[in-house]
């Protein structure tokens, strides 16, 4: 089944979930980033990056932050939202990591990424994520 979200609230809280992300990023939180995620929500990075849980994801993320992510800030914007199930949708977005200083996203740091999202109660989370450099 493949169809756009049944109502704009859902739309709207859907593309909060990057932004969320965005703006722990922005904080260098690692805890408000691992939160976007479910307890056993899985992140797939290049570079043979793979985790399994929120508390792996919190405890890399606390890494990167004070290492090679230090001073970056990240975007993404969604060009594709799909509902799979009750629950259960599908973003598609586009953007990247800018580097201390930049304004826009170099050809080297684009992405695209996939998100599957899980509705968690009343809150969206990521269910698994997976990002691959765009080819410049």
């Amino acid at each position: 089944m493949s169809a756009t979200p049944s109502s704009k609230t859902t739309e709207a809280a859907l593309r909060a979930v990057p932004e969320q992300i965005v703006a722990a990023w922005a904080q260098h939180d690692a805890d408000g980033f691992a939160e976007a995620f479910t307890e056993d929500a899985t992140l797939i990075l290049p570079g043979d990056i793979y985790l399994t849980s929120r508390q792996a994801i919190r405890a890399f993320m606390t890494q990167a932050f004070a290492g090679p992510f230090k001073g970056t800030r990240v975007t993404g914007q969604p060009t594709s939202i799909r509902a799979l199930a009750d629950g259960v949708a599908v973003l598609v977005t586009q953007g990247g990591v800018l580097a201390p200083g930049d304004t826009e996203v170099t050809a080297e740091r684009a992405i695209r990424a996939t998100w599957v999202l899980a509705k968690q109660g009343d809150d969206w989370r990521i269910a698994s994520y997976q990002n691959t450099p765009i080819a410049g």
